[in-house]
């Protein structure tokens, strides 16, 4: 019996030795090696999905797939004559009210009208104010604009589309200098600083572009023992697009 337990302990003491191993020599094959290609992605400056502030018919769209647009510019237009008539309403709400509150104060100064009156007519005066800042925004929610300069990457609708509040309207990517998402190996994180050169070259074109380390990763991926860096380049080259890929090198480092 003693026997027996004792090769069952050698056996499982075996087993979990193979299965550190095994997942260290996962870990190992999964960061990159010496000489080894360090992939970078190609994202965009900023990018955002524009959804409908409210429920409503598309009236217009202003844009196109991939064509610029500039900040403020308006690129969905909504139809809005239910909101412009309820302003208008309450426009001429605001005025019956105003009239009403400068007749109660005539009154109060012959003696012929309350200070209770006039505080309830100077009430509904604000009431009435109140209701046009509302509809006043839920007229300007039928414009929207564009919140930077940038270019369209999706339209989820056509015009003349009934949409729901929140629901998809545009993919927008911001102009500016592209950024680079890569992941270097673990044992250089004593020697990558922010602001560190390196050079990444791009498939799609073949050419080499200078480029900077931007942001580094708080926590480094125990798994494939790495870290996440993002870069940008250095200069707005036209040729690039977000989505392109390529291969970055770091002078000095292995």
């Amino acid at each position: 019996m003693r026997l027996r337990a004792t090769a069952g302990a050698v056996l499982g003491l075996c087993l979990a030795g193979a299965t550190f191993f095994s997942h260290a020599q996962s870990a190992t094959r999964t960061a990159p090696a010496a000489g080894e290609a360090i992939r970078v992605l190609v994202l965009p400056a900023g990018e955002t999905t524009l959804a409908s502030p409210v429920p409503g018919k598309i009236n217009t769209l202003h844009v196109g797939l991939g064509l610029p647009f500039r900040q403020g510019q308006v690129l969905v237009s909504l139809d809005c004559e239910e909101p412009q008539a309820r302003l208008a309403m309450a426009k001429a709400e605001q005025a019956a009210a105003t009239d009403q509150y400068e007749a109660k104060l005539r009154m109060q100064g012959l003696e012929q009208a309350s200070d209770v009156e006039v505080a309830l007519a100077a009430s509904a005066v604000a009431k009435t104010k109140a209701q046009i800042d509302l509809y006043q925004f839920q007229v300007s929610q039928c414009s929207i604009r564009a919140p930077w300069n940038g270019q369209t990457a999706k339209l989820h609708v056509r015009s003349h589309m009934t949409v729901a509040a929140g629901q998809p309207l545009l993919d927008l990517v911001r102009s500016g200098l592209l950024l680079l998402k890569l992941n270097v190996p673990s044992r250089w994180v004593s020697s990558i600083k922010m602001d560190h050169d390196f050079e990444v070259t791009i498939d799609e074109t073949g050419q080499t572009y200078p480029a900077k380390v931007r942001r580094i990763n708080s926590r480094i991926d125990p798994v494939s023992q790495t870290i996440e860096l993002e870069g940008t380049l250095l200069k707005s080259h036209a040729e690039l697009r977000p989505g392109m890929s390529g291969v970055a090198s770091f002078a000095g480092m292995r």
